[in-house]
């Protein structure tokens, strides 16, 4: 029996995905995988029985992810999963800072016991009276699973779209409208556009990389949306170039004490992916992972380990093996399996970064020795018999 916890509310349609081999716990210490959304995990104690954490949408701040690779514990994540739901709520912040919908709303809810609200409506609403935005220049940074349909359906509005990313994926550029212009230095996009979308990671390269130094370079009056992580902009900057009337509006996801309520900010509370398709997607994806990886030892969408896919086992047992990426360990660990008279029909190897990852196809299953062989084996984190 795999036992399983979900440390936030995970939709029913994903853990509908578990049949009888697993079993809800409540408890962490318990658990063998899990799943998580937005809860906070740097502080927990992870127990040694822990295998996975998958993570129900793109952003992984929340997981302690080298913590977890030490500890051979593979950590997924579901890029995509969410990626319309905050498509359509970028379209709708173009719509929002193009044209003063938020302050014609606004006005009506103040003047709602005007009895003569119809006509004083036609004196009053040149006031929020803006721009279309066909026709107007839109920069995506960041060409992934959002920024791509953002970049299609900006073009399907009218819009001429610039997208900038150097590490472009071949299925993003399979995906992309070929209207799209690919632009080669992210300073192009500061320079030549009208609205400006970010969507990348958070890591140290990118944090704050919408400082005062880029927003110099930008047009006045540019529009920027940040819909992907609010540490991407630094808001000091971001407010001065409000106030200054260089930046006209910026859009963000991420309410902060620095934005709320300040000129020209308009702030969502976080609804990207606040959706019920985009709970259910990611829910689904999430089980999915853990599922083959508990059950083949496949990685699929890992953040700290590499992509390994052997399909379902063939033979008469596999073993997987979460190890240091350092010299010679294929060898060791194939002289242990060797050594205990066992016959290697398949093997794959992968490594990211410090970590990598063995998969060894059987032709008779491993016994406890040849685990605790391999375990002790220098550099090995972890060793799972998945059949």
């Amino acid at each position: 029996m795999i036992k399983y916890t979900c440390l936030n509310p995970i939709a029913q349609c994903g853990l509908g995905l578990f049949d009888d081999k697993y079993e809800k716990v409540d408890e962490l210490a318990d658990a063998q995988a899990v799943l998580v959304r937005s809860a906070a995990m740097h502080d927990l104690e992870l127990p040694d029985t822990l295998e996975a954490v998958a993570r129900a949408g793109a952003g992984v701040n929340n997981i302690p992810l080298d913590k977890c690779a030490e500890k051979g514990i593979v950590v997924f994540n579901t890029p995509g999963a969410n990626a319309n739901g905050v498509k359509e709520l970028v379209l709708a912040g173009l719509l929002l800072a193009s044209r003063d919908i938020v302050g014609g709303i606004q006005w009506v809810k103040d003047n709602q016991d005007d009895e003569n609200i119809n006509k004083t409506t036609e004196k009053a609403k040149k006031a929020f009276a803006g721009n279309e935005i066909s026709g107007k220049k839109l920069g995506v940074i960041g060409m992934g699973a959002i920024g791509v349909k953002v970049a299609n359906a900006a073009c399907a509005l009218g819009m001429k779209v610039y997208g900038y990313d150097p590490f472009m994926s071949v299925n993003a550029a399979w995906s992309v409208d070929k209207s799209v212009n690919h632009v080669l230095a992210v300073e192009d996009i500061y320079r030549e556009c009208d609205y400006i979308t970010i969507h990348v990671p958070l890591m140290d390269s990118t944090r704050e990389m919408i400082n005062k130094d880029a927003i110099d370079m930008m047009k006045d009056g540019v529009v920027f949306l940040n819909f992907s992580r609010d540490s991407l902009v630094a808001e000091d900057d971001m407010v001065a170039a409000l106030e200054a009337g260089k930046v006209k509006n910026y859009v963000v996801d991420f309410p902060s004490t620095k934005t709320a309520g300040k000129k020209g900010c308009i702030v969502i509370p976080h609804l990207g992916a606040s959706t019920a398709e985009s709970e259910d997607n990611c829910a689904v994806m999430a089980a999915e992972e853990l599922i083959d990886y508990m059950e083949n030892g496949n990685i699929r969408n890992s953040v700290n380990y590499p992509a390994c896919d052997a399909g379902v086992c063939q033979s008469e047992g596999r073993v997987t093996i979460l190890h240091k990426n350092i010299q010679n360990m294929i060898s060791r660990l194939a002289t242990v399996v060797g050594g205990a008279g066992i016959n290697i029909a398949h093997m794959t190897n992968k490594s990211r970064g410090d970590y990598a990852y063995s998969l060894f196809d059987l032709d008779s299953p491993a016994d406890a020795a040849v685990v605790e062989a391999l375990k002790n084996v220098e550099g090995v984190l972890k060793v799972r018999v998945i059949k």
